[in-house]
């Protein structure tokens, strides 16, 4: 007889989903970050020590933003398939597995994954950032005392700002929204995958509620202050249920420009992000119990 909840049973089925997804190549896109990182880093030296960091930062949280989608939407939407045509639901399905497991180890599998690629590329990041800094730092310096205004004030200013448009502990907070977002996605995906009928609806509807979910804003807007009738304001309202709100981890801007991300703000992104699981989780094996396999 098995429990009916079993952590180490999710970490095994989470773990072999790691191995099954790097067998598929999904990794491959760390080598392109980093050309893309280096190549970001070092190009266009003839910008103020301002744009040069500003173009590094942006770049990077871009890769890093598609990254984490792409793969959140790609091999999620790939699992559910592929251990159907390879008749792996069956055989963990009949050890016994509970369903709701099965998905909780599909899903944490996949959030390891991403989070492991999001950490290496934070690493590389943060160290061809640190690394211009500190050479727009010295050149910066070295052009004052060209100058000849290279004064203590001056130095530290200089280093002030530099520092601020630098590497700073707020970059890595932006990478943790980044993964709140994608783990979001992940789980949505999960949960179109678990009624869709191919996976190419899995990964169309699931790209398309993420691009939905980056409006909602604008949605929520319109249903609370716009002066349609009661059939467009109830299909707002019923999209702004239905798809989440990519709005709440949007901070990447923020993060760019220097602006400190506060504990409150972190905050609310993680109890977002989790709620948001939690729900998709629930709705996720609801449907999974009702699939026939």
């Amino acid at each position: 007889m098995h429990s009916s909840f079993s952590p180490s049973r999710i970490w095994t089925l989470a773990m072999a989903t790691v191995t099954q997804l790097l067998r598929m190549k999904i990794m491959a896109f760390l080598l392109v970050f980093c050309v893309i990182v280096v190549a970001a880093g070092f190009a266009f030296p003839v910008m103020n020590p301002e744009q040069q960091l500003k173009l590094l930062k942006d770049v990077s949280f871009g890769a890093l933003q598609l990254f984490s989608i792409v793969m959140a939407v790609c091999a999620t939407a790939l699992l559910l398939p592929r251990d159907l045509e390879d008749r792996t639901l069956y055989t963990i399905l009949a050890k016994p597995v509970p369903r709701h497991e099965y998905l909780l180890g599909k899903l944490l599998g996949v959030l390891v994954l991403i989070g492991a690629g999001l950490i290496l590329m934070d690493l590389a990041f943060s160290g061809v950032l640190w690394l211009r800094q500190s050479l727009v730092l010295a050149q910066s310096v070295n052009a004052l005392q060209q100058e000849g205004t290279a004064t203590p004030e001056a130095i530290a200013q200089l280093q002030a700002f530099v520092g601020k448009q630098g590497l700073t502990w707020n970059l890595h907070l932006g990478v943790a929204a980044i993964f709140f977002k994608a783990a979001v996605v992940t789980a949505l995906t999960l949960m179109i995958s678990c009624f869709a009928s191919s996976t190419l609806f899995t990964i169309v509807i699931s790209f398309l509620v993420t691009l939905i979910g980056h409006g909602q804003g604008l949605i929520r807007e319109y249903f609370l202050t716009g002066h349609a009738g009661a059939v467009k304001k109830g299909l707002s309202a019923l999209l702004a249920i239905i798809t989440p709100d990519m709005g709440a981890f949007d901070i990447v801007d923020n993060v760019i420009n220097g602006q400190a991300v506060t504990l409150t703000a972190f905050g609310f992104m993680a109890t977002t992000a989790g709620t948001y699981l939690l729900g998709y989780a629930v709705v996720s094996h609801l449907l999974f119990v009702e699939k026939e396999l």
